[in-house]
């Protein structure tokens, strides 16, 4: 089965959709893909439905929307007699697992590449991060599971999920500023703090490309936007790190990267 979670929520068995348009089993399946390969217990799958008002009847609809999903994957293994639908969403012990072959899912997918662009971000091979976290970003068509209904339990994982879609972006940029690609990555930092404008990671990458691509004036206005900003919304000055590489980049002091300038 090939599962798409980094955007809108894509199942396909055999080229055929497995993904029921029912709100709660779209939920269920969600949470199965997200835990491919690993038991997702019946409790979780009723706090994820339910949340805490999980009524008398759980069980026994709970196990309906696992037939409706085995239905839809049954109609999709026409082609192959020695499978069934239990083989690919299996009952355990306690809960219930969706069997996967590797590298189906893209989260999955995402995860590994992000691990390798790190390992390759510490080796001082930036060249290899930012071609692996390009990948890993380019999997992303859109905000995870859009077009599911959350609750709580998804709702942490698609939270994650956009936690290290930030980190592996922020990571990504700082290769490239390593690489020197300032002037290539000021148009895409200057939309991201836009959309970000209390982001001070992306402000600070912001203002050494501009500070090195003969920006400073340039670099001192944004760090302007992100002080206003702060100050408006949440009464806060910017952090001690973003003021002493504002200090650096208003001296003409020469930067040579964010680390250095105590901006982590």
């Amino acid at each position: 089965m090939d599962i798409k979670v980094l955007g809108p929520l894509d199942a396909h068995e055999q080229g055929v959709s497995v993904v029921p348009s029912a709100a709660k089993p779209r939920q269920i399946l969600a949470l199965l893909a997200l835990q491919a390969d690993h038991v997702v217990t019946v409790p979780t799958l009723m706090t994820e439905i339910w949340g805490e008002r999980i009524p008398r009847s759980a069980s026994t609809t709970l196990q309906t929307y696992i037939l409706q999903l085995r239905r839809k994957i049954s109609a999709a293994l026409t082609d192959e007699p020695a499978r069934s639908a239990k083989d690919v969403l299996v009952t355990q012990f306690g809960g219930y697992l969706l069997r996967v072959q590797p590298g189906s899912v893209d989260v999955q997918e995402f995860e590994q590449l992000v691990v390798d662009g790190r390992t390759a971000f510490d080796a001082a091979d930036y060249r290899s991060a930012s071609r692996l976290l390009c990948r890993a970003l380019a999997l992303w068509q859109g905000p995870a599971l859009v077009d599911v209904r959350a609750g709580s339990m998804l709702e942490l994982e698609v939270l994650r999920l956009e936690e290290n879609r930030m980190v592996a972006l922020e990571r990504r940029i700082d290769a490239d500023l390593r690489l020197g690609r300032h002037a290539e990555i000021i148009p895409e930092l200057r939309v991201l703090t836009a959309r970000h404008p209390m982001h001070e990671r992306f402000c600070a990458q912001l203002m050494l490309a501009l500070h090195r691509s003969g920006g400073t004036w340039r670099a001192l206005e944004a760090y302007q936007r992100l002080r206003g900003a702060l100050v408006a919304e949440l009464g806060l000055e910017p952090s001690p790190s973003l003021q002493q590489l504002h200090h650096a980049v208003l001296c003409g002091e020469t930067v040579s990267d964010l680390q250095t300038a105590g901006v982590d």
